[in-house]
């Protein structure tokens, strides 16, 4: 079974539009990866029929030579199964020459799944399964694992990420992170900052005492958290408590003496253990020489996005993830 990670949701929203408004439309996916491709395993692509896409497939001739056969299913309404080889007779003109396969399947009508489906995926409240079946329908996946399904995804909710601090760095991170698929929620104890003057409407805000904020309990899904508030001493008042929580993995703003400090301390003090510190990376971020906050949110969620990869997708792949 694939756990993607819904780089794509606007494939599943405009799916919904489809069904919602009765417009035929083709979904394209691809099933199969061999060697090199522009795409992976799981990437989506809707074709109109005014010519318009919505997501990708890899762009280029790829993209266009299924685009040609999405129309053509369109008026045909015959779903199909396709195998092509990005060779030099393929992409030479497009400089599509990655030397691997890629397969997968055109559901011409995909739309007539549902609102109420498509809306379910899209919106990713719960873990949920659905499947292209041998005959190319398109329906909810049981437990069973049959092999003559052409497709199988697992949807899950997005990892939440928790920001202590918004100042200037969490107001770059946060709408970063929440294009990356992560649902951000921005703490602070200062409501003129952590207000929709400086946050997007895709950002929770909490406001409060740090001692109420720092009380609250994670969700039941994989949890990340970055500590960038105003000093020293805020930061680790937040970490003294977020240390606690079944984060994943936390990142704090800081130099490597600040973190050799805090850490010493909370060893001292018996605060956390060696397994808990070692979840903290301080100073954040991946050294891209970053200088600007732009430029430090980003080398951020490079991290973060390293780590999601390694302490959720792999593990979910391998059926090692558990959330409580």
């Amino acid at each position: 079974m694939m756990a993607y990670p819904a780089a794509v949701q606007n494939v599943y929203h405009a799916l919904a539009e489809a069904a919602r408004n009765a417009e035929p439309v083709a979904l394209g996916i691809i099933t199969t990866v061999k060697g090199s491709s522009p795409q992976k395993l799981g990437a989506k692509a809707i074709f109109h029929s005014d010519g318009r896409i919505t997501g990708t497939l890899g762009g280029g001739c790829l993209e266009a030579e299924i685009q040609h056969r999405a129309m053509a299913a369109l008026r045909s309404a015959e779903p199909e199964a396709f195998d092509l080889l990005l060779d030099h007779d393929f992409g030479w003109d497009d400089g599509l020459i990655c030397g691997g396969k890629v397969g997968g399947v055109i559901l011409p009508n995909a739309q007539a799944a549902g609102v109420s489906f498509w809306e379910r995926i899209a919106k990713r409240a719960e873990r949920y399964s659905w499947e292209v079946s041998a005959d190319y329908s398109i329906r909810t996946s049981d437990s069973t694992v049959d092999s003559a399904v052409l497709y199988r995804e697992e949807v899950h909710p997005p990892c939440v990420l928790w920001i202590a601090g918004a100042g200037h760095i969490a107001q770059a991170v946060a709408p970063l992170a929440a294009s990356l698929d992560f649902d951000v929620t921005v703490f602070d104890d200062r409501p003129a900052l952590a207000s929709r003057d400086y946050f997007p409407s895709a950002i929770n805000l909490q406001t409060g005492m740090w001692d109420e904020l720092c009380a609250m309990r994670l969700p039941p899904v994989p949890a990340f958290a970055l500590i960038v508030t105003r000093g020293h001493r805020h930061d680790a008042l937040v970490l003294k408590d977020w240390i606690q929580q079944p984060f994943l993995f936390l990142g704090m703003i800081g130099s490597a003496r600040k973190a050799r400090t805090i850490f010493e301390h909370f060893r001292e003090e018996q605060i956390a253990t060696e397994e808990q510190l070692q979840r903290v990376a301080c100073p954040v971020g991946i050294r891209i020489r970053s200088q600007s906050v732009p430029e430090i949110s980003v080398s951020i969620m490079a991290q973060f996005i390293e780590k999601r990869a390694e302490l959720v997708f792999d593990r979910r792949k391998s059926g090692l993830l558990r959330v409580a």
